[in-house]
């Protein structure tokens, strides 16, 4: 098969195309034929050595998503057949023409999705409904800050938050604005020319938001408690901007009986994500179908130039999912 391959940790020209030996089907995966891989920033992340290894995870290849047709069934697999159409997360090997999924990762693609579409659901969506409806218990009419919310996580949390029925503030370049307005928020931060905690405070008259979503880390900390209401809650989902003199405001986090949590996929027990997908699946998967939910892909590009997948999501201009077409 074909996949992307890289030899050493670097900058994005380290990934090449190349020929790969097809995965082996363990009694409880999927072999799929995959047409479509989102990008992700942990890709970013393990192809700049942040696991310390090249083939953290479930595969020495890079990617953790994927869509595409099975092709071939382990022995303990049920629900799933040959010719079914799937989008799903991977432990590893997206970038290639075929990849192998635990079929408790897979989730059936909806008949109204193409694979570019699907592709650009499953990370970001189970991310989102985990961080903002599982740990934060969004409740209709709070508050919600979500930060990068052009991304890929970003966009997906929008639109759940709006089916919840939340106030969405949200941190986006200024040419961004309009396309998150129509995804339903409220409030728009230029992140680039305002302090969103200012921003925050003068739009909700001195209470703040009931819960604040951050992909940045450090440099946002200390505004994103004081960004919180009394009960508030803090998910922390990545940390961007890095972790270096994280400053925490201890005595708001006392006083205003502040909760703050931090969640990853990619280093979770497989029982753990399971639960994640399932979660996923049960709530919104029935929204694609109806179109009160939809994928926002900002790209297509062929695999063989997943470097330039990289170096767009790395220049922050995207608005949704960058797709590699397998």
């Amino acid at each position: 098969m074909k996949a992307i391959l890289f030899d050493d940790f670097g900058e994005a020209d380290v990934l090449h195309l190349g020929d790969a030996p097809d995965p082996n089907i363990r009694p409880h995966d999927l072999l799929v034929r995959v047409y479509a891989a989102g990008v992700n920033r942990a890709d970013i992340s393990q192809r700049r050595g942040a696991y310390g290894r090249p083939d953290f995870g479930d595969s020495s290849l890079m990617g953790l998503e994927i869509a595409g047709e099975v092709i071939g069934i382990g022995t303990e697999v049920s629900g799933y057949r040959v010719g079914d159409r799937v989008m799903g997360i991977v432990g590893g090997g997206a970038y290639a023409t075929i990849a192998r999924i635990d079929y408790r990762m897979a989730i059936p693609i909806p008949a109204t999705l193409d694979y570019v579409q699907a592709a650009a659901i499953p990370e970001v969506f189970v991310t989102a409904n985990e961080a903002l409806i599982h740990l934060a218990e969004l409740q209709k009419g709070e508050t919600v800050l979500i930060h990068a919310a052009s991304g890929g996580v970003g966009t997906a949390a929008t639109q759940l938050a709006r089916l919840a029925g939340a106030r969405i503030f949200a941190t986006a370049r200024a040419d961004k604005h309009d396309d998150l307005r129509a995804l339903g928020v409220e409030v728009c931060i230029d992140f680039e020319t305002e302090d969103f905690s200012e921003v925050v405070e003068r739009k909700t008259d001195g209470k703040g938001v009931d819960v604040v979503i951050d992909f940045i880390g450090a440099p946002y900390l200390a505004r994103n408690v004081r960004c919180l209401a009394e009960g508030g809650r803090l998910i922390q989902v990545g940390i961007m901007g890095g972790t270096a003199d994280a400053a925490l405001p201890l005595d708001r986090v006392l006083f205003r009986h502040l909760r703050i949590i931090g969640t990853v996929m990619k280093s979770r027990p497989q029982d753990v994500k399971h639960a994640m997908v399932s979660r996923f699946r049960e709530l919104w998967l029935n929204h694609f179908a109806e179109g009160s939910l939809k994928p926002i892909v900002d790209c297509t590009m062929p695999l063989a130039r997943a470097g330039d997948a990289h170096r767009r999501m790395e220049t922050g201009e995207a608005f949704g999912k960058i797709i590699l077409l397998a």
